[in-house]
């Protein structure tokens, strides 16, 4: 992205705003990872205390030794008399009382003889553990754990199910003691708790993120002033200071930065004076050389020659001088009065000026919709720019060539700005691509035409021009052949 001010990239407060958003988002993830290990471990820590319990009050039982409880008779009356091994199994889990989370079975005779628990009484034939041990699969989890007990997890009948079996032995039969705990119970209540834990994190982030975005807004807003200031003293002059608020890190960068344009400003107005004085001091002389030359009265031909010759090199070091001090001016702030420019009538109005520079095919080139812009650029600069590229023209063309002024607008796009091109084509010989980028530089030429007497910085005061105002200055190939000046400058369409 690109503010008005040139920057690219994102900005600083953008920047803190996602660091402290990524960090806090792996400070929150990495806890709710830590509380679902810990909560796992825990839960798997009270499933093996329970069954260990479990298993430690049967073999007490076992110990102790009966008598132990008896199912009841049957529906007609018949007693049902359980001895031996089934009898101890059956008395364990009739004397206990099992969660909802586990129950516990009787395996006698291949297979599961009685169930308590699991949200059913003493074998209920509608409760959770009922639905698992009627499931061929239970047996066959069950089966090969008789022989010598042990643990395993296990999904029947739509349930995870963790299953502990105890064998009990006697001289004349044998059976198990299977302990069941259904494991989605614990797994649905750390589910819940986790997206709890999730919804206050988000709810956590976002006010975190929320309050280091107006944080950072707030801490940096003296660096937006600082630095819009700034612009506008670059703009105009380097007589305005920045505000001074506060008594941080921050004030002692403006304190700085305000010391730094006292410089600034200091070396600013002696350069200007300099120049000033310069100019004065080398012109006054060249004046007064050439008014004593004017009036010297000469009586033969080589004297009048020699005055002749000298008014001449007086005229060249003036134009010598004034394009130094112009240079040199360039750089300075004041250089440009930038106003309301309309392109269309300034390549109108510059193409009547250059008219009279020479005989030449003067024309103008027009965009195809006919229409111009208006950018806030310094006219008479501008003009000046443009009728030194339509000189150097005429010097690189003959009597009845064509010399063209143009202008278009390029709208803006995603990728930047838009544009606005002015140009001054011609059909002569053109520029070597070898000498495009030396015609730009102070005292650079190029091929010079007999009879040139210039001192190669008419185009660097094109250059200079073109860069006070941020553009560019370029030549390319005319066609069919010839030299095209183009003078770019940035325009917010």
């Amino acid at each position: 992205m690109r503010d008005p001010a040139g920057r690219t990239g994102l900005s600083v407060r953008l920047r803190i705003t996602v660091t402290v958003a990524v960090l806090v988002a792996s400070a929150l993830a990495g806890a709710g990872l830590t509380v679902y290990l810990v909560e796992d471990r825990r839960i798997d820590r009270e499933r093996v205390a329970s069954i260990e319990q479990e298993i430690a009050e049967f073999q007490q039982l076992a110990e102790r030794g009966g008598p132990y409880a008896q199912p009841e008779p049957l529906s007609d009356g018949t007693p049902v008399v359980l001895t031996g091994v089934e009898e101890l199994l059956y008395g364990f889990i009739a004397s206990n009382v099992a969660t909802d989370d586990e129950f516990l079975a009787v395996w006698w005779d291949d297979r599961i003889q009685f169930q308590q628990g699991g949200s059913g009484g003493l074998n209920a034939t509608d409760s959770r553990s009922t639905r698992v041990v009627e499931d061929e699969e239970f047996a066959e989890v069950v089966r090969p754990l008789v022989a010598e007990g042990g643990s395993t997890e296990v999904e029947v009948a739509g349930d995870k199910l963790f299953v502990t079996v105890q064998p009990a032995r006697s001289d004349d039969d044998s059976g198990a003691l299977v302990v069941v705990t259904f494991m989605d119970n614990a797994e649905t209540e750390l589910a819940d708790t986790m997206r709890t834990y999730t919804l206050v994190a988000l709810v956590a982030l976002l006010l975190v993120v929320g309050v280091a975005a107006l944080q950072s807004g707030r801490l940096l807003r003296p660096l937006r002033v600082l630095r819009r200031t700034a612009d506008e003293i670059g703009e105009t002059d380097l007589s305005r200071r920045i505000p001074e608020t506060g008594n941080d890190d921050i004030t002692a960068l403006t304190r700085t930065v305000n010391g730094m344009l006292a410089r600034l400003e200091s070396a600013f107005v002696g350069q200007r004076q300099f120049l000033d004085d310069a100019g004065h001091e080398l012109k006054t002389p060249l004046t007064i050389l050439r008014g004593h030359l004017e009036l010297l009265d000469v009586d033969s031909a080589e004297a009048a020659e020699t005055r002749d010759l000298l008014l001449d090199e007086i005229d060249r070091m003036a134009r010598l001088v004034g394009d130094l001090l112009l240079l040199a001016k360039s750089d300075r702030p004041d250089f440009l009065s930038r106003g309301p420019v309309d392109v269309a009538d300034l390549a109108v109005a510059v193409l009547a000026k250059a008219r009279g520079l020479g005989d030449r095919a003067w024309a103008l080139d027009t965009p195809v919709d006919g229409g111009g812009a208006v950018v806030r650029a310094d006219e008479q600069r501008l003009t000046q720019a443009l009728l030194q590229l339509a000189g150097n023209a005429v010097k690189h063309t003959r009597p009845g060539d064509e010399i063209a002024v143009g202008y278009d607008a390029v709208p803006a796009t995603a990728g930047g700005p838009g544009a606005v091109r002015l140009w001054v084509r011609d059909s002569g010989p053109g520029v070597p691509a070898a000498d495009r980028r030396l015609i730009f530089e102070r005292f650079g030429r190029s091929a010079v035409p007999a009879g040139d007497e210039g001192f190669g910085l008419g185009l660097s005061i094109v250059h200079a021009i073109a860069t006070a105002h941020g553009g560019t200055v370029t030549v390319e190939d005319a066609e069919p052949h010839g030299a095209v000046f183009v003078l770019t400058l940035p325009h917010e369409s």
